[in-house]
């Protein structure tokens, strides 16, 4: 009798890979288009004659949003399905833009975790590699979006310029967005593609409910850690290129060095969250928190494009993978069963962080003119959060955890 081939056998492309593709994309427009805020500050700042602290308030306001409407949008995803809020968040993008930037943030928070936790459903043994690929679309989104809308600035105006990224936004964000889908067993399928247990075609996938998951030590550490690390986590997307320009760095160059973050988080999503599968996601998670404190001491000792560029890739790099090793990270400990939701609620500690981060640097910068104590506060936050990873890892370890171990702690851990 011959051997009937799961379905990870077959031919076919796994259609995991095509919710990956969708997701890459949702986060390439929308964190692509909110990144360019960057280009229109000098603009923004001219035309209303406003303080660098007072516009960085209007990214710090919409990353708040970013991150913060997870909380509402992760239990829609996981009751209604990721696709309707991934669909409506790039009509809210795209409509966004066409109002000058306000609204950008409605719709990245109402697609982000919905898409995040779809992917994580799929796969298992390469839950981290697909992670960061999905999420390398805001690394690419922040290499090719800014030049653009740079471009789009100087050849139509401010205000157009947002219309026509409006436009892409609504075309190519909707379109690829209808690729996501919520769970492989719609399909008949298990993660990873291959056939499903019996037992699971019906049942609820496993994991923990919010309420219990939010009382655990684990969730304690992410949301502490998460916290300190968003102060800083984004005041280099907001005042990488003013902090160049006030060095004498061209215009154009300095648009580049957002590229150049762009092509470090693109490499680091895509590398390093294929090594935590094989490394562990809480010890590369210390290494990612490292990194990004010794890369932002380049920044604080640097004045000339070179050395900006140096630490814009290796900065971009470990945010990067950081980024993409979180939701795979909150699977492996609380499970599918309300992944988005949990998700939500992690991330508001990054929109409160994010709230306060860039604003307080273009604050700091109107009362001392200089970036260099944002810069040394987010060094010591970084610093803190890998030491909260360090004992994270510790407990894993003494735990014995298998890679999807999280479901068995239990609320009190």
């Amino acid at each position: 009798m011959m051997n009937t081939p799961s379905p990870s056998q077959g031919a076919g492309l796994f259609r995991g890979w095509l919710v990956v593709a969708g997701a890459f994309a949702v986060t390439f427009v929308g964190f692509g288009c909110a990144y360019t805020f960057s280009a229109f500050l000098e603009s923004l700042q001219k035309d209303f004659g406003a303080s660098r602290g007072s516009v960085s308030l209007v990214f710090s306001l919409a990353g708040f949003l970013y991150f913060g409407l997870g909380v509402v949008s992760g239990p829609l995803a996981d009751r209604w399905g990721s696709r309707r809020l991934a669909v409506a968040g790039m009509v809210l993008v795209g409509l966004g833009l066409a109002l000058a930037g306000l609204g950008v943030g409605l719709g990245v928070g109402a697609s982000y975790v919905p898409v995040l936790g779809a992917v994580q459903r799929w796969f298992v043994r390469r839950r981290g590699f697909a992670s960061g690929l999905a999420v390398s679309g805001i690394g690419v989104g922040t290499l090719a979006m800014p030049p653009l809308a740079s471009l789009f600035i100087e050849t139509l105006g401010w205000r157009n310029a947002y219309l026509a990224l409006g436009a892409l936004a609504m075309v190519v964000g909707v379109g690829m967005a209808l690729l996501i889908e919520n769970d492989p067993r719609d399909r008949g399928l298990g993660p990873d593609g291959d056939s499903p247990l019996p037992q699971a075609a019906t049942a609820r996938p496993e994991g923990f409910t919010v309420r219990d998951a939010v009382r655990t030590r684990r969730f304690a550490g992410l949301y502490v850690t998460c916290l300190i690390s968003s102060f800083g986590l984004f005041v280099p997307f907001v005042h990488l290129v003013p902090y160049a320009l006030d060095h004498g760095v061209p215009n154009a160059s300095a648009v580049l060095l957002l590229g150049a973050i762009g092509v470090g988080s693109t490499a680091g999503r895509f590398f390093l969250g294929g090594l935590a599968d094989r490394m562990g996601r809480a010890q590369t998670m210390q290494l990612m928190s490292t990194g990004m404190a010794l890369s932002l001491l380049v920044w604080a000792t640097s004045g000339g494009f070179r050395g900006l560029a140096v630490f814009a890739f290796f900065y971009g790099a470990f945010y990067g993978g950081f980024v993409a090793l979180l939701p795979a990270l909150v699977m492996d400990y609380f499970g599918g069963r309300n992944i988005s939701a949990i998700i939500g609620v992690l991330y508001t500690s990054v929109a409160f962080g994010t709230l306060v981060g860039p604003a307080a640097a273009g604050y700091a910068f109107d009362i001392s003119r200089s970036y260099l104590l944002p810069i040394l506060f987010s060094v010591g936050a970084n610093l803190v959060a890998a030491a909260i990873m360090w004992s994270m890892s510790r407990m894993d370890a003494n735990a014995k955890l298998a890679p999807a171990g999280g479901l068995r702690c239990t609320v009190g851990k």
